[in-house]
């Protein structure tokens, strides 16, 4: 399956896909994939997705869990269709700049093939983390779904 043992085991799967699913975590819900690059044992799988949680503060944030450490001041870059866009990372994860672009990059995951990650590890050499989206609309649609039904009443 396209998920880590720890998510497998730290949630329950509403969708699975192709290439992504819906995890409902308890206090939020998210549409992941992992990277076409599947990590050797002992290292970390870089994986991807969209966070959702019931009181709106995260509704559809993009963040990755990067296959190396980039080098420190090194660019992190999102491409997907005809669009880049410049990632804020920290200790190997990285999130959409702003709630624009998180929303931006789900209207391009709903008509794209896929998008990759790029940028230099530690050593300086050039690292790119692939993903499909076969299925990521269903799966982010399920994530929101999920999650807005936890909604309670105030």
């Amino acid at each position: 399956m396209l998920l880590s043992g720890a998510a497998d085991s730290a949630g329950r799967v509403i969708y699975a896909g192709p290439a992504w699913a819906a995890i409902d975590l308890g206090g939020s819900c998210e549409a992941r994939a992992r990277s076409e690059l599947v990590a050797p044992k002992g290292k970390v799988q870089a994986n991807a997705g969209f966070a959702f949680t019931s009181d709106h503060r995260r509704w559809g944030e993009f963040h990755a869990q990067l296959g190396r450490v980039p080098r420190p001041g090194s660019s992190v870059m999102l491409a997907i269709g005809n669009q880049s866009f410049l990632l804020v990372e920290r200790g190997g994860w990285a999130w959409a700049g702003s709630t624009v672009q998180d929303r931006a990059i789900i209207d391009l995951a709903r008509i794209s093939d896929g998008f990759r990650i790029r940028f230099r590890d530690v050593s300086g050499r050039r690292f790119t983390d692939s993903y499909s989206l076969a299925g990521a609309p269903t799966a982010i649609d399920a994530a929101a779904a999920a999650c807005a039904g936890k909604m309670q009443p105030r």
